[in-house]
Parts: structure tokens; C-alpha cells; sequence
């Protein structure tokens, strides 16, 4: 079923470029992933077929991954869970199965934790301009798509609309506060590095992503000293809308890399952009069945080699 919008017996807070996310009570979110696609910071008017319910299943397989490392927001994303715990919703299971995580609800941290560990995409420009990410000298002689030597954080601001800007450690700790700041760090570092090693196994190179993190108060509105045990992982683990994944198999440094992604829709937007055919604001221009059709199984293709899964199973993998 193409889901493109919700709309759910709950208080909707927000209607994402991707997620619908509803409001259970004071300690629960509902999040919908629905099959809308942006690229260039534009909605497409087309949905893509299977993309929300990849995007749920891929983060909820990395969130169980992950738990003997450190604590998240997920509490279930299985259809029939959720319905036992919220009976309202079960009207609307063929919209919900499979796409729906029900969640802790925390004080998300107003920044993205951006880790790289190969220099692309606004980190190749800056650099390739400047010599620079974030305005922090990088060494010389870097080529595109080249691996660090260390994998640089580099956090930035969200955006609701428009691109997230870059921004230093020191800007970020000045906007979350030092304690928070160095343990969202060392958080991103340790997901990054797990992640990187299960996807080399499956012959993936994670180039960079980006993960959120939220503070879970446990029932109060007090705001005690800051305490790391309260720091969880929230929205969105890895999924090819959050990460750029590369296969190992054809990677060559020097310039740009095929991509587990919508890189086919970007590049058809590309093709209309320089055609002089599409100006690169709203509206879009309309999707060839083809585009969409490629699109939705590059996100497919991923999910299967990270969960080596057939196919999608609907309410839980």
C-alpha cells in the first residue's frame, strides 16, 4: 500500500518531509514513515513504492543491533503490538503495518551528528573550495570521496526547511553544552563504528551518516544535572535516507561513487535541471514510472543485504 500522508486518531506534532509523528500521550510518540521522497530539499509529488516501510524495518533491525550498546527510543514497531497497546489505530493497519514505530518520547537535541569517514558530498565542495569542513583546516592533497584517517564528527544545525549548515565542536557545545556535546560525540563514534563493521561484512562502505539523539527525563519536567545514562538514540539508525552507502566492490577514489540511495532520482532531477527544463524549486518536475521504480528498489536491494531478508514481511521483520 502507497502511503504519501496520515492521518491518525492522535495530535499530530509534525509532518516531516518523510514522517508523520503523532503524540500518544506525555511519555510516547507515534512515527510514520510514509513513501514521500525529497531531494534537493524539494517533496516530490510521486511517492515511491516500499520506501517508508525500508526506512522503519532498516532502523528498527540496526536499533536491536545495537541494544547491548547503548539505550534508544524504540519501543515496538510491530503493527500488532502497537495495536494491543493503542486499540484506536487498528482501523488504519494496511497504512501502518510495517512503516510505524511507537516510541519513547525525549528532548531531542537540536543538532545532527554528522560522522565521515570518507570526504563526499558538502564536505568534498568545502573542502575541494576552501581546504575546510566547518572552517577546520583538513590535511592537503585530499582527493573526492578519499577515506580519513580518522573519521571527523562534524555536527550540524536542523533544518525544518532548506539544507543543515556545518558546524565546529566548539558552536555545538555552545548550543547543547559541553558535558552533552562530548557524549553525543563519543555516542556518534561508537554507532558509526559499529555500523561500519556489519556493513563491510556485506560488502558496504557507510561513507558518513548522521544520527539524533534525545534526553529522556523518565516521567519528570525537572532538569537535573546533566547525567549520560539519559542520552538515547532517536529517529532514524542508518537507512539510506541518513547515510550514504557505497558498494566496496566498485569503490575508486577521485570521484564521485555509485550509491545505495535515491541517486537515481537525483540524477533524473539533475538531467531536467541542466536541460533547462526544471529550475530546481517547487513544483518538481513529474517522475518517469522508471525513476520511481529505480528508486524503490535501490532501497529494497539495501534492505535485503543488511537483513538478508527476502522481501518485506509487513509488520515486523
Amino acid at each position: 500500500m502507497l502511503v504519501s500522508r496520515t492521518s491518525l486518531p492522535l495530535p499530530l506534532l509534525r509532518r516531516g518531509k518523510v514522517r508523520d509523528v503523532y503524540e500518544v500521550d506525555a511519555e510516547r510518540l507515534l512515527i510514520v514513515a510514509t513513501d514521500r521522497v525529497s531531494a534537493f530539499d524539494i517533496v516530490m509529488t510521486e511517492s515511491i513504492p516500499h520506501k517508508g516501510t525500508v526506512l522503519t524495518q532498516i532502523t528498527a533491525w540496526w536499533l536491536r543491533q545495537l541494544e547491548a550498546e547503548l539505550s534508544h527510543h524504540m519501543i515496538s514497531c510491530d503493527a500488532d503490538e502497537i495495536f494491543e497497546m493503542i486499540p484506536g489505530l487498528r482501523p488504519h493497519t494496511g497504512e501502518l503495518a510495517g512503516r510505524t514505530m511507537l516510541c519513547t518520547r525525549t528532548d531531542v537535541y537540536p543538532v545532527e551528528c554528522v560522522v565521515r569517514g570518507y570526504l563526499s558530498g558538502s564536505a568534498w565542495k568545502e573542502y575541494n573550495a576552501a581546504g575546510t569542513l566547518a572552517g577546520e583546516p583538513l590535511p592537503a592533497g585530499l582527493t573526492e570521496s578519499a577515506k580519513l584517517a580518522v573519521p571527523i564528527f562534524s555536527p550540524a544545525t536542523k533544518a525544518d526547511e532548506g539544507h543543515d549548515e556545518n558546524i565546529t565542536v566548539p558552536a555545538m557545545a555552545s548550543i547543547v553544552g559541553a558535558a552533552a556535546a562530548a557524549e553525543l560525540e563519543r555516542l556518534t563514534r561508537l554507532v558509526y563504528k559499529f555500523g561500519q563493521g556489519i556493513a563491510a561484512d556485506c560488502g558496504i562502505i557507510v561513507a558518513d551518516t548522521k544520527f539524533e539523539f534525545g534526553y529522556a527525563r523518565g516521567g519528570t519536567d525537572a532538569a537535573p544535572e546533566f547525567d549520560p545514562a539519559h542520552v538515547i538514540l532517536v529517529d532514524e539508525v542508518l537507512t539510506p535516507d541518513s547515510s550514504r552507502f557505497w558498494p566496496v566492490d566498485s569503490y575508486t577514489p577521485g570521484r564521485a561513487q555509485p550509491s545505495f540511495d535515491k541517486q537515481p532520482l537525483r540524477d533524473y532531477l539533475d538531467g531536467e535541471r541542466n536541460a533547462g527544463r526544471w529550475n530546481g524549486e517547487h513544483p518538481p518536475p513529474p517522475l518517469p514510472d522508471h525513476v520511481v521504480a529505480e528508486t524503490s528498489e535501490r532501497y529494497l536491494d539495501l534492505y535485503r543485504r543488511f537483513t538478508l531478508a527476502p522481501s518485506i514481511t509487513g509488520a515486523s521483520i
